[in-house]
């Protein structure tokens, strides 16, 4: 199926997610140019294949969550640092930067082809 743009509503029932909060994320992909999107009878979204290298899973996860995955407190906490620490702080730190730095190195392609290999699976 090369070169097919898929409707919301087939994204929403292949994922398992409300029709609403999928047009939420699709809308913030479209925003920071991970997908496009288009209107009318032949409408839905693709991703450029062309840029499938350079988009990085942290690309994603910035236009949905912000940043805040890599700043904010393992235990959800408002006030959370190195001069307050909560219990997990020291520790989450570690595992923060490794976070980020599997996101960043992670491509859009990456995920894709271990799909088409069959070496992961989406379920």
């Amino acid at each position: 199926m090369e070169n097919t743009r898929v409707k919301i509503g087939d994204i929403a029932e292949n994922v398992g997610t409300p029709l609403a909060f999928t047009g939420k994320i699709l809308g913030a992909l479209t925003k920071y140019n991970i997908v496009n999107s288009y209107t009318g009878p032949n409408g839905g979204f693709d991703i450029d294949r062309k840029r499938m290298k350079e988009i990085k899973v942290s690309d994603i996860v910035y236009a949905i969550d912000g940043d805040g995955v890599y700043s904010g407190c393992a235990l959800g906490l408002n006030e959370c640092s190195s001069a307050q620490p909560c219990p997990l702080h020291n520790r989450f730190v570690k595992v923060r930067s490794e976070l980020k730095n599997l996101l960043e190195t992670t491509s859009v392609y990456d995920l894709a082809l271990g799909l088409k290999t069959g070496k992961s699976k989406l379920l």
